[in-house]
């Protein structure tokens, strides 16, 4: 008997074919397909129906079912498609993999074993129930390829009629969109599921591979992941170039100078550039000081004068990538929290129009796509509010640069810009409207002209006895805002930017070709070369997304799960690898050096797109990673030597049974537990010292951190003493109360008894004589 499967998109064998009947009480047959395993169904009598007697009827299909993620979705989606439609959420995953085994049948195409998690029962059988009753069922997921899985999900938890269900797509929750969604709905895209499934399958055979291996030779609870490994091995890999790093001494020398005929006070600084019309190589002290005394009585001549303009374009609307890397550079938010802030703008707030609505199109995202109706609303407020001058006659279209991008997305922009943020701003959070603002200054600023700016670049010869200098100067001046007068980018902190240097500099605008300049002073200046900084969130999400390496659903929980587990930690916006993840990336690299390699990674990445495109089998992609991986599986089982060591005592005895305190780690790195387990199950938490005295009762301030991991400092004798901090307390006293200082910014310390501030490299350096 055959059935046709939506999955293969052909008829195929009824496997274990079941006779029953359907919610109209008419005969039917399930099953499964024999290629992939989706659930079959089949209408009409057979003869295994003889004897059989239909159930109660119920009651009379009306009405339409929506089904979305989120209660808060769940509410706008509602509101704008009115009476007739009952909208329920499925509160986000419904079903997934069991925890307590592999559950991927590797010798049977690795058919996956799903199962539907305790918390969600209810959940799934109230809209079994929904969808028994009502005449048409919308799936309103997110439009993803993690959507589109849920969605399927339901289908098949929920016991959904494929003939009932519709398949609805929108990118913003407004009354337009929405409509627009409803009105053209499709059918699954089982290529978007099947590179979903396929995902978190190999996820799962990693992990699940690797991660026993560990336990079993080095030490418990350590894990490993696929996509995540990868990250922590660039955290590791640039630890150890700073470890490496050797810094070298090199000067520079620049000279103050004043233009003849010009008052006193005007002067600029020129750099010196060439010697002898050769680049100077200024590597110590010695070098620089038979310059700096033939310099000192050398003639000083205008050489060449260049003026001109340049023009500086505005960047692209955010993706999900640049919005993390904006939001962590701007406003000091971690990638999980810019996710789940953008979550609540796109799912709708009450901003005063009569219910939520939708403020910001779908945040996951690799497209600069914008659509034509908002591109065309932007330009008419752009010209009423600025004015025509910042009106580019075009309109400006943007490339996709992303590797892979994925599905047709826009990209993240408001859903109106006549929401002004400052109109909207008293019913926001002051976080979220940081956001919102964050996404609606770029996207305005993205459809406004270049900003202009004045250059001029000044080259002077220097004539001394024994050498020829040429010196350069640069300095530009805005002529033009532009766009600027909406957004300007953050600039990289990791980057030094020449034209911000550029604005600094400022050149007498009379100066002219063969004016003599007057010496006033030199400044020769030691530097050393510095080693390569740590990734920030912000930096590690755009070295991923430089490598191909995760998509845009993925970059921040790769980054929360590694710091979750302990591999990372998070000091000054700065990511540090602890002893653990050094330990796991050292075994993942020296074990399984294919499934940490960024290409190898990448490539993974192009085979999922791929199968998401219908390019490729999911099947074929898993058994051509899974076949060489089961060979370094095995390999490293026989081969990983065993480096288990007993428990590290603390020199403390247990409080409850007397016996020795160790050190243990969990899922979340180290603790303090009881030697005696599982008999005693004593436990506390693992407090690093930061060798500053407590100032209410002299005990020792340790880091602590929240639930949600965010990390404050108290005192080691909690809860008799109730002293807390939000900011890094420093050991050195306050020079004017000696109360206890605390990092206040980058650049000040405070005390937090006079309140007084001093600079922060002053306090250190302090803190460094006393020592």
């Amino acid at each position: 008997m055959e059935a046709y499967c939506m999955k293969c998109k052909t008829k195929r064998e009824i496997v274990g074919p079941e006779a029953g009947f359907n919610a109209a009480r008419a005969p039917v047959t399930r099953g499964t397909c024999g290629e992939c395993g989706t659930t079959l169904y089949r209408i009409g009598r057979t003869p295994a129906h003889e004897g059989m007697t239909p159930p109660e009827k119920y009651a009379d299909r009306s009405g339409k079912l929506v089904i979305v993620e989120s209660p808060a979705k769940a509410r706008t989606v509602g509101r704008f498609l009115g009476k007739g439609y009952t909208v329920r959420a499925s509160v986000g995953h419904i079903r997934d993999l069991l925890r307590s085994q592999l559950s991927v049948d590797v010798d049977n195409d690795f058919k996956p074993k799903y199962r539907v998690p305790n918390e969600k029962k209810e959940v799934v059988k109230e809209l079994k129930q929904l969808a028994r009753e009502h005449a048409e069922i919308y799936l309103a997921t997110d439009p993803d390829r993690e959507g589109e899985a849920i969605s399927w999900h339901l289908m098949e938890a929920a016991s959904i009629d494929p003939r009932l269900a519709r398949r609805v797509v929108f990118h913003e929750i407004t009354a337009g969109a929405i409509d627009e969604a409803f009105s053209n709905p499709r059918p699954i895209d089982m290529d978007l599921v099947d590179a979903q499934q396929a995902r978190r399958i190999l996820d799962r055979l990693v992990g699940y591979g690797i991660s026993p291996i560990l336990w079993e030779k080095v030490r418990s609870r350590l894990s490993a992941g696929r996509v995540q490994s990868v990250a922590l091995r660039l955290i590791v890999e640039r630890e150890a170039e700073i470890d490496a790093f050797v810094p070298v001494e090199y000067w520079s020398i620049a000279a103050e100078l004043h233009p003849d005929g010009q008052k006193k006070r005007v002067t600029f600084v020129a750099k010196l550039v060439k010697v002898d019309q050769e680049e100077p190589q200024l590597s110590h002290e010695q070098v620089v000081k038979p310059i700096l005394v033939d310099m000192e009585t050398a003639s000083y001549l205008v050489s060449k004068i260049k003026r001109s303009t340049r023009r500086r374009k505005p960047s692209a609307p955010f993706t999900t990538s640049t919005l993390q890397q904006e939001a962590s550079r701007k406003l000091g938010f971690t990638a999980k929290r810019t996710m789940g802030l953008a979550q609540g703008l796109y799912e709708g707030q009450d901003v005063g129009e009569g219910g939520t609505t939708g403020l910001i199109t779908y945040m996951r995202t690799d497209s600069t796509h914008i659509a034509e109706v908002a591109r065309d609303e932007t330009r008419r407020y752009i010209g009423e509010r600025y004015g025509q001058d910042f009106l580019p006659e075009k309109p400006i279209e943007y490339k996709t640069k992303a590797k892979g991008a994925q599905e047709a997305h826009e990209a993240i922009r408001p859903t109106s810009v006549l929401r002004d943020p400052e109109k909207i701003k008293p019913f926001l959070e002051p976080a979220m409207f940081k956001l919102y603002q964050l996404i609606w200054q770029r996207f305005v600023a993205c459809q406004m002209e270049a900003a202009v700016y004045d250059t001029l670049s000044v080259e002077v010869t220097g004539s001394g006895s024994a050498h020829e200098y040429l010196l350069r100067a640069s300095g530009s001046s805005v002529k033009f805002p532009g766009f600027m007068i909406v957004y300007e980018e953050a600039r990289d902190e990791d980057k030094k930017s020449e034209e911000e240097d550029d604005l600094n500099v400022r050149i007498p605008a009379s100066i002219v070709e063969g004016q003599k300049q007057e010496l006033v002073r030199l400044i020769p200046e030691q530097h050393f070369t510095q080693p390569p900084p740590r990734f920030s969130e912000a930096s590690l999400v755009a070295a991923l997304e430089e490598n191909g390496i995760g998509r845009p659903s993925t970059y921040a929980p790769i980054i929360s799960t590694i710091q979750q587990r302990g591999y990372v930690e998070r000091l000054d916006r700065r990511l540090f690898p602890t002893e653990t993840g050094i330990l796991v990336n050292d075994l993942m690299v020296q074990y399984f050096p294919e499934v940490v390699d960024l290409q190898f990674t990448a490539r993974m990445e192009e085979d999922l797109d791929k199968v998401a495109a219908g390019r490729a089998k999911w099947v074929k992609v898993l058994r051509e990673f899974y076949t060489p991986f089961e060979k370094t599986l095995q390999k490293a089982q026989a081969e990983m030597p065993v480096t288990k060591t007993a428990p590290e005592p603390i020199g403390r005895a247990c409080p409850d049974c007397g016996k020795d305190l160790v050190i243990r780690f969990g899922r979340y790195g180290k603790f303090i537990a009881c030697a005696g387990f599982p008999d005693c199950r004593h436990t506390e938490a693992w407090l690093e010292k930061i060798g500053v005295t407590c100032p209410k009762d002299g005990g020792d301030v340790v880091e602590r951190k929240t639930r949600k991991g965010r990390i404050f400092y108290g005192c080691n004798n909690y809860p008799e003493c109730d002293f807390t901090s939000w900011k890094r307390p420093l050991p050195t006293a306050c020079p004017k109360c000696q109360g206890l200082l605390v990092i206040a910014n980058k650049r000040e310390a405070q005390c937090l008894a006079c309140e007084e501030t001093f600079l922060l490299e002053d306090v250190l350096v302090e803190a460094v004589q006393e020592a």
